[in-house]
């Protein structure tokens, strides 16, 4: 069935948000850019997963990148919020109300804070990884 053919598809869009794993980086680039390897340790997820999500995302326009060095860095697509305002802000309303997307958006800002860069992840991700462990558990007790 066609219903017509914009670039921001809806169909695409919400096929493109109807996985958990893919919610789950829009929320944290929802916050801010990111690239591969920040995604991958903070979502506790594997390299070629998360490139593959994020291909689905960015093949439906809801995200975009940017190469900058050697790093590419990955955003929501400006043109994605624009043509879907009310969809955007909706989606971003519900991440607020979900404990498990709460609880990436407080690794991603210990992250953050920590000042580790992505050449730091490439060479001792379990630095970071037992960092971000010891930073959650203080922030729990």
């Amino acid at each position: 069935m066609d219903i017509g053919g914009d670039k921001l598809d809806l169909i695409e869009i919400f096929k493109a948000l109807g996985d958990e794993n893919r919610i789950r980086i829009l929320n944290l680039l929802l916050k801010q850019e990111l690239c591969v390897c920040e995604i991958e340790t903070l979502l506790d997820m594997t390299q070629s997963n998360v490139s593959r999500h994020l291909n689905k995302l960015k093949s439906a326009g809801v995200i975009t990148n940017e190469k900058k060095s050697q790093w590419v860095y990955y955003k929501v697509d400006n043109g994605f919020i624009e043509g879907n305002y009310l969809l955007y802000e909706f989606i971003k309303k519900k991440m607020d109300e979900n404990a498990q997307l709460l609880k990436d958006a407080e690794r991603l800002k210990k992250y953050k804070s920590s000042n580790f860069s992505c050449e730091q992840l490439r060479e001792d991700k379990s630095q970071v990884l037992e960092y971000l462990q010891g930073q959650c558990d203080n922030a729990r007790g």
